[in-house]
């Protein structure tokens, strides 16, 4: 039955092969080359390369702003971008304007479509091994995998991935091994619980091997420090190319990578916990369990290759050890700020502190939210808030700053809870605008996310004195709330109010704790302006990260040396 199943699913897969479109060739015409690519596929060493998915330079977001950020504030590194993205049609026109200290960019796409020629074409004889040595393959791979899962040991995994993916040490396609009976087989009789047909499962497997060939099996350009922003797809392709090429994997979490993906999977709320053992103890389908499983043992597969984890927050590193993170390889590193940048606006503000006192109950309080428009972000929530104090009488109203286009049916519903409620003289969704330009206009800055990280837009309202009213979720608390010690000694007191995110009704009390009393309004205000000056200055932070990459590279080539013996580079 074992063998019947499985020639029919490799028949299935050789019937699909036809209809997948051919991917980009390497040379691709200059005008669908992404920017920043090489014209002639030539990849220079650089001193960092930064690994991200679907982020800078080819889209905006927060993740992306703190990457450049870095590029730009650390101009005596070289650096090359390896952006990951699902398949060829994603947006690839930069739209930052890189530094010159980019020296290219590397393309990566996860779709199985842009791989044709190597993953599909693939076929059990390129194994060029007998039944015995693939049935051996098949356990060991799967022994791997169980003793990850029960122990946390990765390094079989480590070295099957180094012997059968890794192109400078590849010996054989490991990939190639999804189409053999020895290997479903194994997996039946080795993992014989998962609940799932045969067929099923091939799909499934199909598509772990796929991703994994996809950002294992190509050749990585050289760097001394492979920087990845997240776990996942970034963090694994890291760890590999450091290990290849003898060089250090420096892993940033903007958010908790893997609770993220795996609340999205279940359509779970997005500040809810994820654990190493939920993917065998939550009530989910067989192949919820199995995309669980992949997503948190890929986190706890790379953890241990990393030479250093940096975190927004302390918490995220308490956050991170429930899913393998280490926290003796963990610092606290946030974003940051260029202060003066917000000058102008900061002078606005106090200005307005002194119409906002002569005003009394007359002014009209300007509200902002400043993000995408998608669920996650929890505008939905923020519009029941406005009409709340709409019938209390407050005076207000809400400027949506953000791109309506990243969820149109989530948009459309805000956009009609709106008219429903009859508030369109009182929120104005402008879309996406040039936010700096306009903090002057702003009162207060709402966020009632149900995930964040260290949002940089919340440093730069702050830094415009804007008070902040926002979701308890990542770093905000640490950024707008928990004490900060000032260069006097002292301390500077919050710069706004948290709230558990989902409460509309409490959103809206918040809001009016603030607006309420001119006298706390003002004191927010300066304590906004003296937390980002004293704990998130931009230039501080950058010359962090240059410590942390010239140490890395120094210490790397340290254990290089010493690997090497006392006659290297002698006579």
């Amino acid at each position: 039955m074992v063998s019947l199943a499985l020639d029919t699913a490799v028949e299935a897969l050789d019937e699909r092969a036809p209809q997948v479109p051919v991917p980009l060739a390497p040379q691709a015409p200059a005008a669908s080359r992404p920017d920043g690519v090489p014209a002639d596929g030539r990849y220079e060493d650089v001193d960092v390369a930064i690994v991200m998915e679907s982020t800078y330079p080819y889209l905006k977001g927060g993740v992306s702003a703190v990457v450049h950020d870095i590029i730009s504030g650390n101009p005596d590194k070289t650096f090359g971008i390896i952006h990951i993205a699902w398949d060829s049609e994603a947006p690839h026109t930069d739209l930052y304007g890189m530094p010159s200290n980019v020296a290219w960019v590397r393309v990566l796409y996860l779709s199985m479509a842009e791989h044709r020629d190597d993953f599909l074409a693939a076929r059990p004889r390129d194994l060029r091994m007998s039944r015995a040595q693939r049935r051996a393959l098949s356990r060991r791979l799967l022994g791997a995998l169980i003793e990850l899962a029960t122990t946390g040991d990765g390094e079989e995994v480590w070295r099957l991935i180094d012997e059968g993916m890794s192109p400078a040490t590849r010996r054989y396609p490991l990939w190639a091994l999804l189409g053999t009976q020895e290997f479903m087989e194994a997996f039946r009789e080795m993992m014989p619980d998962l609940g799932m047909p045969l067929s099923e499962l091939f799909w499934c497997l199909r598509d772990f091997f796929s991703l994994a060939h996809a950002v294992l099996a190509d050749p990585v350009p050289r760097a001394a420090v492979y920087h990845a922003h997240t776990t996942g797809y970034a963090s694994l392709l890291a760890a590999a190319a450091a290990r290849q090429h003898g060089a250090s994997f420096l892993l940033t979490e903007h958010n908790l990578y893997v609770r993220d993906t795996v609340n999205t999977l279940l359509e779970r709320r997005m500040d809810l916990p994820v654990r190493l053992s939920d993917y065998r103890d939550f009530d989910v389908t067989a192949r919820e369990r199995m995309w669980m499983a992949w997503w948190i043992e890929m986190g706890r597969l790379c953890y241990p290759q990393a030479d250093l984890m940096t975190y927004l927050y302390p918490r995220a590193i308490e956050e991170a050890q429930d899913l393998g993170g280490i926290p003796d390889k963990s610092v606290v590193l946030p974003n940051g700020l260029d202060v003066e940048e917000f000058d102008t606006p900061w002078t606005a503000r106090r200005e307005a502190i002194g119409r906002i006192h002569a005003e009394g109950d007359r002014h009209l309080w300007r509200l902002v939210y400043i993000a995408r428009i998608v669920p996650i972000k929890g505008l939905l929530d923020l519009i029941e808030a406005v009409e709340i104090m709409r019938e209390r009488g407050m005076r207000i109203h809400l400027d949506v700053c953000g791109p309506t286009e990243h969820v149109p049916e989530y948009y459309e519903r805000c956009a009609a809870r709106i008219a429903e409620l009859g508030l369109h003289d009182v929120i104005t969704i402008r879309g996406t605008v040039r936010v700096r330009e306009l903090l002057d206009e702003f009162d207060l800055f709402v966020l009632p996310s149900y995930n964040e990280g260290l949002p940089v837009v919340s440093l730069e309202t702050m830094g415009a004195g804007i008070p902040t009213v926002s979701s308890d979720v990542g770093a905000l608390r640490s950024v707008v709330e928990d004490p900060i010690k000032a260069d006097d000694g002292g301390f500077i007191g919050p710069c706004g109010l948290m709230l558990t995110p989902g409460d509309p009704a409490l959103l809206a009390d918040r809001i009016h704790q603030v607006i309420s009393n001119p006298g706390l309004y003002e004191d927010m205000c300066r304590a906004a302006r003296r937390r980002v000056e004293t704990a998130f200055n931009l230039g501080l932070v950058n010359a962090t990260y240059n410590r942390i990459y010239n140490d890395l590279a120094s210490q790397r080539r340290a254990a290089s040396a010493r690997a090497a013996g006392p006659l290297a580079g002698g006579a």
